[in-house]
């Protein structure tokens, strides 16, 4: 048992001599031991890198949290002799987190169009809500009309003849016509609430 502690002493100081190129080739070799001395050595460095690009610090240590767990599986990936331990690191680093800001402006944008899609949905039905309500409004303030008054606002404005042809339709003089038509608008006004 102490042979065993000894020996495990003497190698962590044996790992703890290795640099970090070496110590990233150890963890390739499934080396936790290796894998915990780099952790130490890059994690602060992996964590300034996300939060230099992500600018939140949750989100960052987040980042942090999934590179320093992609560097364990990735490990074996590492070829010290196209670049330095650090830099293979820190690019995936870099690369995650620029990643992670692409996918919350992806998401952002989406946001923007469904809620700008709900919301010109919602005016069309308010609109149509409110022309809806307009036309009862006034469809019940022409049942307040006379019938007379109530045909030659139809004959002006929903049929679009001049005060000449209502006054033929209607087989009465046009000062007459004029008069139902004036008289019928100050009716609708008063009823509806419109203030002149």
């Amino acid at each position: 048992m102490q042979f065993s502690a000894v020996s495990s002493r003497s190698r962590a100081r044996d790992v703890e001599s290795l640099n970090e190129d070496e110590l990233l080739c150890a963890v390739a070799g499934g080396d936790h031991d290796a894998y915990s001395f780099l952790f130490e050595k890059v994690s602060p460095a992996v964590i300034a890198v996300a939060r230099q690009v992500l600018r939140d610090f949750a989100q960052a240590d987040e980042v942090a949290q999934e590179v320093l767990v992609e560097v364990w599986r990735r490990a074996p990936n590492f070829d010290p002799a196209k670049g330095r331990a650090r830099t293979w690191i820190l690019t995936i680093a870099h690369r995650r987190a620029t990643d992670r800001v692409r996918h919350e402006e992806a998401a952002a944008s989406r946001d923007r169009r469904y809620w700008s899609r709900i919301e010109r949905e919602y005016d069309v039905v308010a609109e149509q809500v409110e022309a809806n309500l307009e036309r009862d409004d006034v469809r019940e303030a022409l049942r307040s009309l006379t019938a007379l008054q109530r045909a030659a606002i139809e004959l002006a404005y929903f049929e679009g003849h001049t005060y000449v042809q209502v006054a033929e339709a209607l087989n009465v003089p046009v000062g007459t016509a004029s008069t139902r038509i004036r008289d019928a608008l100050i009716r609708l006004r008063d009823v509806m609430g419109v203030t002149p």
